[in-house]
């Protein structure tokens, strides 16, 4: 008899074991074979349409927005967006505070001294914004007026070149949309930019009656997309999935997408 009640106990233990740590001779627990995402900060100035601005709902989107998106999904990592001001996007990245920038930034020998970049994804080039009528017809006619830029950008360097880096006709601004209100208002006589931030703002804003002009001694820029210098680990994974996206026709579509075709 004891030995009987020994044996429906010893039973009764090990069926609630199964349930408990599923010992008994149960399989052993299947582990995840995910690999868990790491996170990206990537900083952006988004003021800058079609690159980077904020929509109604406040959300950053954007060419450079969903791009990095794309490589987000490449390399496995879940991306954070930073708004930040331009002229302080790449001591952002420097102090540790971002990961990765991304927002129209041309790839310069200056910059370069600071972060690593990545292969180009754009070509760009700078662009006049003036009032109809202006007698401004070329670059060289800005010598002796005053000129709307945005704060480090290309824009403010070629300015500068022209007119001198302490010129007082030039008119440093934090954002190229409010350097081109000012134009509307009459504060400069004309903006200088990259073309396709130009050209978007005057399609938005047909009755402000503003004209972009070309010149040729503009020279091509490319932007890049910047990381830490040194991080040689995410700068690869970056450009893997660069060279990816644009074999498989997603950069030509994010491009069409925001500047057209």
């Amino acid at each position: 008899m004891k030995k009987w009640i020994r044996n429906s106990i010893a039973g009764i233990l090990c069926l609630g074991l199964l349930t408990a740590v599923a010992g008994c001779g149960s399989q052993p627990a299947q582990t995840s074979k995910e690999t868990p995402k790491k996170v990206i900060r990537v900083a952006t100035d988004a003021a800058y349409a079609p690159f980077e601005w904020k929509n109604e709902k406040g959300e950053i989107v954007g060419f450079d927005i969903d791009l990095v998106k794309e490589i987000g999904k490449e390399i496995n990592a879940d991306v954070q967006f930073v708004d930040t001001p331009f002229d302080g996007i790449i001591a952002s990245l420097v102090n540790n505070n971002v990961d990765m920038l991304i927002s129209a930034m041309t790839i310069n020998d200056k910059r370069k001294q600071s972060v690593d970049f990545s292969k180009p994804y754009f070509v760009a080039v700078q662009a006049i914004a003036v009032k109809e009528g202006s007698p401004v017809k070329a670059f060289a006619d800005l010598k002796d007026r005053k000129v709307g830029v945005q704060n480090a950008t290309t824009g403010q360097d070629v300015v500068e070149k022209l007119l001198g880096a302490k010129s007082p006709k030039i008119a440093r601004y934090d954002t190229t949309p409010t350097a081109l209100n000012s134009l509307i208002n009459g504060d400069v006589e004309a903006v200088v930019a990259d073309k396709p931030v130009v050209q978007l703002f005057l399609k938005n804003n047909p009755s402000a009656k503003l004209v972009l002009l070309d010149d040729a001694s503009f020279e091509k820029e490319e932007y890049g997309i910047a990381v830490q210098k040194g991080n040689s680990e995410l700068l690869n994974q970056v450009n893997g999935a660069l060279d990816k996206l644009e074999k498989n026709g997603k950069v030509k579509e994010i491009s069409e997408k925001y500047l057209g075709k």
